[in-house]
């Protein structure tokens, strides 16, 4: 018996001696450095950046871990007691390590290896183990990384009041599905904040922390609610919750209200993503107090636009609502066929292009394995209309899918300011990640008021008239443009031949003022991108962005000058110092205020008798309106951009392939895709006074004097304008316009007119 007691007593030395030993290394940083007092006093929580609209409206958040920081005093109480409750009752007892159950995950856990030592852990190495993830050791691993929250947590004890260490904790702890802290798991899961979370509220998040996963009340709601009554029964038996109103609330459902709206389902998705990508470079190279570059992840700051969330949201809603009627339309003109045609190629380019194709590529497979995943149905969500669709299919047939769908951007400019007010970047930002604000395509007849001030710039008469006939130029190869509408006769004014988009007369206008001088206006308007030097400009051959085209817009509304888009105004850090501030710069001045105006007149006269009448009719617009249709070849882009006092607007409609388009202009032209969600959206916000009879500058006498002519003439009307008087000027537009208004007269009298684009 002695010499058992003796081996016992040996045995127990060494393994003190051992445990002592073990103890000494890690505290010496055998197995990596522990945190320094130094860096467990200055404790930051790494928070989420916020992005905000001009109107106070949260649109996002940028982060690696989903958080907001809440103080102590706004945590609700019954939070508090269910964490205690359920999470470390002798919290109040104890400097960071409670002995009892010390030596349970001492014999359990370091001795035999086990897991889990059944709730060993107390709340302030709970928080060490937030704050410094665990690393792996081998087999040495739990030992290790055990006794280096035990050390980190008798430190943060010392340093910490209670309180402070349960907002610590409350703030790291991981809530599942990325959300860190009590606050976003408050909003995530019942839309309320912490301070107000009610006990059953609180039971259901707190249970949750024994396993995100398997407690998710989302996605496991019976097994959730078996957890929160297990957490009040625990709140019953430490005297936190009496009994009878414990049994009262688990009889509750858990009714959870799901909030996810930190994901695409907010407002303006391709904003953020491309303000994300602009934000990290400005981070990059600019540095805080402390010499380290911001990080836009971790460093909470509060970053304001010029969104205005609330034109954004409505802006959202006209795409969605013209757009499926588009894609509609687009399905049955195509019903039985496919846009592509006998194109065998299309699909395997779009194949291989896909995001799927290059991950199975960088996973090593070869070709006829990449070819059987492809061709292979499975289970997978698709974008619909009516919402996503859960369908089996192949991924090969989901590309085809795919590729059969039109897309849009949507941009609005404040012309006096700059300020994008609206930006959207395509129909589902889930589905389809490229930027349409920011996608360079033919911009068709959109381009032509700039050929027009141009030629405005260089002196041509608004009032010049242009005959509407088809013509070769040698000089240039013989280039003959034609009229989308295949009509020609008779002339046409400036307003006349912009209102209807003659080819015919934008090429010759073009011509007689320059294609230098007209691609030097461009870029002095906010044209960045190269506009070649050909002729077929005028017809809108460049490939320009929907940003440059808005941009540019706003200055026939800003009396001829540009203003760079602006869309980021501030930068705050977290104490609330402005780190950055958006300084106005002197617009510049791209053109003549006199032809800003001519240019405005000119534009009305697209909504007055061309190709957007139909904003008045259909859409019961009642402010001034100028703008553009435009429509590229083939069908394949369809814009329309229209001005109103305070707003620059643009839309786009095309699919990713310019080979996907309507096969008729009556179908596929700007003024049937495009201009019915600038319609739609401007109807919905056109609700305020301020925007429903909104009105540009009256032109002044001696312009109007100058633009006192009509639209169009027949050929054998012809009179030279110095023997007209004003007065017969007048009373021959008035009569003009009020004959042949909707009527184009070419070969026989009265053919009615075509829509030209």
């Amino acid at each position: 018996m002695l010499y058992i007691i003796k081996k016992t007593g040996l045995l127990i030395l060494v393994l003190m001696l051992a445990g002592f030993l073990f103890y000494l290394s890690v505290l010496a940083g055998t197995f990596g450095a522990l945190p320094t007092n130094k860096a467990l006093r200055s404790i930051k929580n790494s928070t989420p950046s916020e992005v905000y609209s001009a109107d106070g409206v949260l649109l996002g958040r940028y982060y690696i871990q989903d958080r907001s920081n809440v103080s102590y005093k706004d945590i609700s109480p019954n939070v508090i007691a269910a964490l205690l409750a359920t999470e470390d009752v002798r919290f109040y007892s104890h400097r960071g390590i409670d002995a009892r159950s010390t030596f349970r995950v001492f014999f359990k856990t370091m001795l035999l290896q086990e897991e889990s030592s059944g709730g060993g852990s107390t709340l302030s190495q709970q928080l060490a183990k937030n704050l410094y993830p665990r690393k792996d050791y081998g087999i040495l691993s739990t030992p290790v990384n055990k006794l280096k929250e035990m050390i980190t947590a008798n430190r943060l004890e010392s340093f910490y009041s209670k309180e402070a260490i349960l907002e610590l904790y409350l703030n790291t702890v991981p809530m599942g599905s990325n959300v860190y802290g009590i606050e976003r798991a408050a909003g995530r899961f019942f839309d309320t904040s912490a301070a107000d979370l009610k006990i059953e509220q609180a039971a259901v998040l707190i249970g949750m922390l024994k396993a995100t996963t398997s407690y998710n009340p989302r996605n496991y709601p019976e097994r959730s609610k078996q957890r929160r009554n297990v957490v009040m029964n625990q709140m019953v038996k430490y005297g936190f919750l009496e009994s009878h109103k414990a049994d009262s609330l688990k009889e509750l459902p858990l009714g959870l209200k799901y909030n996810n709206k930190d994901s695409d389902s907010r407002i303006a998705p391709y904003f953020r993503e491309q303000l994300r990508l602009e934000l990290e470079k400005w981070c990059s190279a600019h540095e805080k107090d402390n010499g380290d570059s911001y990080n836009l992840y971790t460093d909470g700051l509060k970053i304001y636009t010029t969104i205005n969330a609330r034109l954004q949201a409505q802006a959202e809603k006209a795409v969605k609502q013209k757009m499926a009627s588009v894609q509609q339309r687009f399905n049955q003109h195509w019903k039985g066929r496919q846009p592509w045609g006998n194109n065998s190629n299309f699909i395997s380019n779009a194949i291989k292009q896909s995001l799927r194709y290059k991950q199975l590529q960088e996973s090593g497979m070869d070709q006829a394995e990449i070819d059987k995943v492809f061709n292979t149905p499975v289970k997978m969500s698709v974008f619909s209309w009516s919402g996503y669709k859960s369908k089996v299919m192949s991924p090969r047939d989901s590309v085809i899918y795919y590729q059969r769908l039109l897309n849009t951007g949507l941009l609005a400019i404040d012309p006096q300011r700059g300020y994008v007010r609206v930006w959207v970047g395509g129909i589902d930002h889930r589905s389809f990640k490229y930027d349409h604000v920011l996608s360079r395509r033919q911009v068709g007849s959109t381009f032509k008021p700039f050929v027009y001030t141009a030629a405005l710039e260089n002196g041509l008469d608004p009032c010049q008239y242009f005959p509407n006939q088809r013509l070769s130029y040698p000089e240039y190869e013989n280039w003959s443009p034609q009229n989308a509408d295949g009509q020609y006769g008779g002339e046409y004014s400036m307003r006349g031949a912009l209102a209807h988009s003659v080819n015919t007369i934008s090429a010759q206008v073009l011509l007689q003022t320059g294609i230098e001088p007209t691609r030097r206006l461009a870029h002095q308007m906010g044209i960045h991108s190269e506009i070649p030097r050909v002729p077929s400009i005028a017809l809108g051959t460049a490939n320009l962005s929907l940003m440059e085209m808005v941009a540019a817009y706003t200055t026939f509304a800003n009396k001829g000058r540009y203003n760079p888009p602006v869309y980021l105004s501030k930068i705050k850090e977290q104490s609330g110092a402005v780190i950055f501030q958006h300084v106005p710069a002197p617009p510049k001045q791209a053109f003549s205020e006199e032809s800003a105006a001519i240019m405005l007149e000119l534009l009305k006269g697209v909504v007055e008798e061309g190709s957007a009448s139909t904003l008045r009719s259909q859409y019961g617009l009642k402010m001034d309106i100028a703008g553009k249709t435009g429509t590229t070849q083939n069908h394949a882009d369809g814009w329309f951009i229209g001005i109103t006092p305070d707003l620059v607007t643009g839309v786009w409609v095309g699919a990713e392939s310019p080979l996907v388009r309507f096969r008729t202009l009556a179908l596929g032209q700007g003024a049937k895709t495009a201009l019915p969600i600038w319609g739609e959206f401007m109807r919905r916000i056109s609700k305020e006074d301020k925007l429903r009879y909104a009105r540009f500058e009256t032109l002044p006498d001696y312009l109007a004097q100058r633009m006192s002519c009509a639209s169009f003439r027949y050929e054998q009307d012809v009179r030279t304008e110095e023997k007209e008087s004003f007065f017969e000027r007048i009373f021959k537009r008035k009569k003009d316009k009020g004959k042949r208004k909707g009527w184009k007269i070419f070969g026989g009298w009265g053919k009615k007119e075509k829509s030209r684009d």
